[in-house]
C-alpha cells in the first residue's frame, strides 16, 4: 500500500545525511558543555538562571524551565553526547526506537538553543534544529526511506542557498558589482589559516569567484527538484562550492551541515527494502502537511521586498528563513581587551581563542566547533550595543579572575591576581603583503582606532550587567 512512498534510491543519501546530522549534534553538545560554565551557567555571564525567570516556557520551550542549575546543564549536554553516539548506530534500531532517539536529540538541543540567548542566535542553530527533526522521519537502514522526507531535506536546502543569494543579490551593491571578495575574506567573523591566501588572491579570480557563488545560490537550487542525474550533479556542485567556503574561513558547522543536505539530493542503486510501516508512513505525511502549511513564511520572505535573514517563525525552530552576508564590511575591526595595575601602564592584553589578537599569531582553523564569545566580540567591534547584555559583566569577571570566564579566552596575561583596571580598545586589522610576512612573521598589521570602553575598575562597574 505504501509503496508509493518508499525510495530506496536515497538508501545511500539517508545513510550520510543520518550519520552526519548525529556527528554535527555531537559536536554541538560538545561545544555546549565546553563554553556553558563561562557563558550560560550560575556564574557565567547571561545565566540560564536568570533566563528563565523572566522569559515564560511558551515563549522559550526549553527542559531548563524545570531545573537550571549548572549540574543541569551538565547533565542535558552530557545526554545530548551520548544519544549522539547512539545515533550513530541507531540504523540498527526498530521503526519506534528510531523515532524516540532522534526526537530526544531534538529536544536535547532544542531546550539548548532556546535558552542560549545571544549565543545562540546564529542561524545554523535553527538549521540543525530543522535537519534534525526531518531526520527523525527519514526512518532506519532496515526500511525504505520517505521520498517526501527525501523532498522536505531537498526543499530545506533550496531555502538554506536560495535565500542566501536573494540576500546577497538584494543586499551589499559589492555583491552586484563583484567586489565582495576583494574584502570578505580578510573582514569575515573569524578568519582561517587559509584566509589570508584566499585574500590576495588576484582580483579577476574574486571576480569569477562571485559569479560561481551566484550561480550556486540563484540557479543551482531549482536543479534539486529536477529528474536525476541533475539533482545529483547539482547537489555536488552544492557540495564543492560549501568545501572551498571551508577552506576559506571558520563558519562553525553551517558548511558541514550544507554538504550534508546537499547528500540528500543524490540518488545511487536501488536496494530491496519493505516499505515503511502503516503507522509510520502516516505520520511522516503528516509531517509532511506542517512543512507545507510553514513553507508559507520563509517563501513570503524569500518574495518579498524587505527580506530578513536566519529568521525562525515559530518557538520550534521549523520552517525557518536563512541566509548569510547581506552584507559586507569593507574594514576589519577587533576588539582588544587589556588590563592594568595602574593607569599609566603597562597594559597586557587577553588574547582569545580565535579571533585576531596577536599580529604574529596564525588564524587557526576550528570549524566546525563554534568558539561563540569570539564570534560575537566580532560583532561588538561593528556595533558595541552587541554587547550591551553582557560586556560591562565579561569586564568585571575580568577584574576578578573568574575562572569560568577566563576559560573562554586563551591567555590570561593575570595568572595570579586579577588587575586593578580593565578597558577595550578598537583596532584596525589587515592582513600582511606577502612581503610584509617575509620581512616580519606577522599574518596582520593592526593600528589603534578608537576607545571603546575607557579604564574601568570594579567600582565602576558594580551594578552594571
Amino acid at each position: 500500500m505504501w509503496h508509493w512512498l518508499s525510495a530506496p534510491e536515497y538508501q545511500g543519501a539517508r545513510f550520510a545525511v543520518t550519520h552526519l546530522v548525529a556527528l554535527v549534534y555531537l559536536i554541538g553538545f560538545v561545544s555546549f558543555l565546553r563554553q556553558f560554565p563561562g557563558l550560560l551557567g550560575s556564574d557565567g555571564l547571561t545565566p540560564v538562571a536568570r533566563f528563565v525567570e523572566r522569559v515564560p516556557f511558551r515563549r522559550a520551550p526549553s527542559l531548563f524551565h524545570f531545573r537550571s542549575s549548572d549540574r543541569w546543564l551538565a547533565g542535558v549536554g552530557w545526554a545530548g553526547v551520548v544519544v549522539s553516539l547512539l545515533a550513530q548506530v541507531a540504523d540498527l534500531a526498530p521503526v519506534w526506537a528510531w523515532l524516540l532517539l532522534w526526537a530526544l536529540l531534538w529536544v536535547l538541543y532544542s531546550s539548548i538553543v532556546n535558552v542560549g540567548q545571544v549565543w545562540y542566535g546564529f542561524g545554523w542553530e535553527s538549521l540543525l534544529l530543522e535537519t534534525g527533526f526531518l531526520v527523525i522521519f527519514l526512518g532506519p537502514a532496515h526500511v525504505a526511506p520517505p521520498v517526501v522526507v527525501v523532498w522536505l531535506l531537498c526543499w530545506l536546502l533550496f531555502r538554506v542557498e536560495f535565500g542566501a543569494g536573494l540576500i546577497k543579490l538584494r543586499g551589499d551593491s559589492c555583491w552586484r558589482d563583484l567586489t565582495a571578495l576583494h574584502y570578505h575574506h580578510e573582514t569575515q567573523p573569524v578568519p582561517g589559516p587559509l584566509s589570508r591566501f584566499f585574500h590576495w588572491l588576484p582580483r579577476p579570480l574574486h571576480k569569477v569567484e562571485v559569479v560561481a557563488n551566484h550561480g550556486t545560490q540563484l540557479v543551482v537550487p531549482f536543479l534539486l527538484f529536477f529528474p536525476q542525474p541533475v539533482a545529483t550533479v547539482a547537489a555536488l556542485i552544492i557540495i564543492a562550492t560549501q568545501l572551498w567556503l571551508m577552506l576559506s574561513g571558520n563558519f562553525a558547522w553551517l558548511n558541514l551541515l550544507t554538504t550534508t543536505l546537499a547528500f540528500a539530493a543524490i540518488s545511487t542503486s536501488p536496494v530491496t527494502l519493505p516499505d515503511p510501516p502503516g503507522w509510520f508512513a502516516v505520520l511522516v505525511l503528516a509531517v509532511t502537511a506542517l512543512f507545507v502549511v510553514l513553507a508559507y513564511w520563509p517563501v513570503r520572505n524569500m518574495l518579498g521586498k524587505s527580506q530578513v535573514m536566519n529568521r525562525s517563525f515559530n518557538r520550534l525552530h521549523l520552517g525557518n528563513t536563512y541566509g548569510a552576508f547581506g552584507s559586507i564590511t569593507r574594514v576589519r575591526y577587533e576588539v582588544v581587551v587589556q588590563g592594568a595595575n595602574d593607569p599609566d601602564g603597562p597594559w597586557r592584553e587577553y588574547e582569545f581563542k580565535v579571533k585576531p589578537g596577536d599580529p604574529a599569531r596564525r588564524p587557526p582553523q576550528v570549524a566546525p566547533y563554534h568558539l561563540r564569545l569570539d564570534w560575537l566580540m566580532w560583532f561588538v567591534a561593528i556595533n558595541p550595543s552587541y554587547g550591551s547584555t553582557w560586556l560591562p559583566r565579561f569586564l568585571r569577571a575580568l577584574l576578578r579572575n573568574e575562572p569560568q570566564v577566563l576559560a573562554l579566552l586563551r591567555h590570561n596575561p593575570f595568572p595570579d591576581a586579577p588587575p586593578k583596571l580593565v578597558k577595550a580598545d578598537l583596532y584596525r586589522y589587515r592582513f600582511t603583503t606577502r612581503r610584509e610576512l617575509r620581512e616580519t612573521g606577522n599574518y596582520w598589521v593592526r593600528s589603534w582606532a578608537s576607545d571603546l570602553v575607557p579604564p574601568l575598575t570594579l567600582d565602576d562597574l558594580a551594578g552594571r550587567g
